[in-house]
């Protein structure tokens, strides 16, 4: 299994990313999907997910109204559109997934199979 994740870059403050993770060796519509980040120095954070049962998507709060988490079967990918970025989301962005239940997908242990990490920077 391996996921590839990719999309990262520099953007000035307000602009718009879109992260993508593709997956070889699992189906991603199987899996709870989920993306985290990480800023050097703190713990991996939560940012989003979807679920593999209805589709249903969960955000953190601090970027909830400003990314959106999406799923393409076909393509067997699952991408972040991050709009109006701030400079407090710089980080190094993951993509994850795993057979998480509702009550953990917020939570890293829930997720069995992670990609590399792509860096955002957001520049003030």
């Amino acid at each position: 299994v391996q996921l590839q994740a990719s999309g990262g870059g520099l953007v000035q403050a307000g602009g718009s990313l879109r992260l993508s993770c593709a997956a070889s060796g699992l189906m991603f519509r199987s899996y709870t999907n989920g993306w985290f980040r990480q800023v050097p120095g703190k713990e991996r954070e939560f940012v989003a997910a979807i679920r593999s049962s209805g589709g249903n998507t969960y955000y953190s709060d601090s970027v909830r109204g400003r990314f959106t988490i999406s799923r393409d079967g076909a393509k067997n990918t699952v991408d972040l559109q991050m709009n109006s970025l701030k400079p407090e989301d710089t980080a190094v962005y993951y993509c994850a997934a795993g057979r998480s239940i509702l009550s953990t997908l917020r939570q890293e242990s829930a997720y069995h199979y992670w990609g590399q990490g792509t860096l955002v920077t957001v520049s003030s």
